[in-house]
């Protein structure tokens, strides 16, 4: 069992919680400016044996035009419309320690309202006592002139590691049919960039425009997508990039474009209670070098349901989430050679989204099948505000979690295949909502050995 590695790991998220809490505060929830209220979800987060994560998700929420008006009648000293437009920003320290990466020195900075009212720009920067390095800069809801519906994002990342851990196919090494991965410590260079075109479909929540979409659930749930949700259509040209000093002939760039169609039908972002979202994701790996082009599909389904509330648990949550994905070119050949993605871009299961109880991307190859279900409760007892450190923020909820699940990678598309002999974990973790993020702690049991991830974000 990794408890050197769990010691280590809530270490590095709380000693660095004042942190992410401090930037992220500037567009949480419970924002300051009355007319434009920002969520976000940021995490720099530790994987277990190996280099540090990047997760960024945010979202700018805008109140509806009742409210806005409401408060406009408020005297103020600033006209709501300037106070909208005017730039916060917040730079923090973030200092963590792994096993990997050493100790490690670093900031993050976050500009609320970056040029444009609904926009957020993010930059991160580490540096660590064994040379490892890695650099996020993220700009996030941008619009053009006349372009309503429309929101564009890009995103930066620069990431070396001196003491990297991969798990790399024995299709790369030498047994082509075999989807066996391989354990690899090396020298690693890694990145990535994305620019994300996302035009949001005129029904529903998206009617009066993107931005208007990016604001808080005011009507009921249903699951008509022509009158409850948003839906988007997103093309993002994106480059990655992995270079390995111990196994430098693997293919180390891939380049390509993803389309996504996105329904969001869940009733919070946050902490959802019932609705559900849908994914599609398209995505088409261009030719590199010597390396052919591949195409890659993904389908992710969540949903939830409430069982209200009693005497202990102020909410009871039963969510449910499956994912399914397909390399069709996987055995397509062209100039002789097999139509695959790089590993570390194609289809993969392990880490702290899908298959908990596994390392990250421990499991590679053509097709991949996932089932996940989480029973969510929120205790109504919350002794969390009154505790030393987490008084001095805002903590509306905590949330204990059960779940389990299910997965299995393949080198064939085929049910029956995906589904025999797969890999399953279970576990229970706590999360709580700190001035607009949640604090995700789960630990895992079933897998090679137990794991245990703090994270932020919920899982689905």
């Amino acid at each position: 069992m990794q408890l050197y590695k769990s010691v280590v790991m809530i270490y590095c998220v709380f000693f660095s919680i004042d942190s992410v809490a401090q930037s992220e505060a500037i567009h949480s929830v419970i924002s300051n400016d009355p007319e434009y209220v920002t969520a976000s979800k940021t995490a720099v987060s530790h994987r277990p044996d190996t280099e540090v994560v990047v997760e960024t998700e945010l979202v700018a929420e805008i109140k509806p035009q009742s409210e806005q008006q409401n408060t406009a009648e408020k005297p103020s000293a600033v006209t709501p419309a300037e106070k909208a437009l005017s730039p916060e920003f917040v730079a923090v320290p973030i200092v963590f320690s792994t096993e990997t990466l050493s100790t490690t020195f670093g900031a993050a900075g976050v500009v609320k309202h970056a040029g444009q009212p609904q926009a957020v720009a993010l930059g991160i920067g580490l540096y660590s006592a064994n040379d490892s390095w890695l650099s996020y800069a993220g700009f996030y809801h941008y619009q053009l002139p006349q372009l309503d519906q429309w929101l564009f994002s890009a995103e930066l990342f620069r990431g070396h590691y001196e003491q990297g851990i991969y798990y790399l196919p024995n299709s790369d090494l030498y047994q082509p049919k075999s989807n066996d991965t391989s354990r690899v410590i090396s020298v690693g260079d890694e990145g990535f960039n994305r620019l994300t075109m996302e035009y949001v479909l005129p029904i529903a929540r998206g009617k009066h425009g993107a931005e208007n979409a990016l604001g808080k659930i005011t009507t009921p749930i249903s699951w008509n997508p022509l009158e409850s949700g948003v839906s988007s259509i997103s093309l993002t040209p994106f480059s990655k990039y992995r270079e390995l000093e111990a196994l430098a002939y693997l293919a180390d760039e891939a380049r390509g474009v993803e389309l996504a169609v996105n329904w969001d039908n869940r009733d919070a972002k946050l902490n959802s209670t019932e609705g559900g979202q849908t994914n599609l994701t398209i995505t088409k790996g261009f030719s590199v070098d010597d390396n052919p082009s591949w195409l890659m599909w993904e389908f992710e389904q969540s949903a939830f349901m409430s069982f209200g509330s009693n005497r202990w648990f102020e909410q009871q949550v039963l969510g449910a989430n499956i994912y399914l994905a397909d390399t069709p070119s996987w055995d397509k050949h062209h100039n002789q050679q097999l139509q695959r993605p790089p590993s570390f871009a194609g289809v993969s299961l392990g880490g702290f989204e899908r298959l908990r109880g596994y390392s990250s991307k421990q499991f590679t190859g053509r097709s991949a099948v996932n089932y996940a279900l989480e029973y969510r409760v929120t205790p109504q007892w919350q002794p969390l505000q009154s505790l030393p450190v987490f008084n001095l923020y805002n903590i509306p909820w905590w949330q204990w979690v059960l779940f389990a699940e299910a997965g299995n990678v393949t080198n064939e598309f085929e049910l029956t295949a995906l589904h025999d002999d797969m890999k399953t974990n279970y576990g229970a973790g706590i999360r709580f909502e700190v001035e607009g993020i949640v604090i995700r702690t789960d630990f895992v049991a079933g897998g090679d050995e137990s794991q245990f991830w703090v994270m932020v974000n919920q899982a689905f």
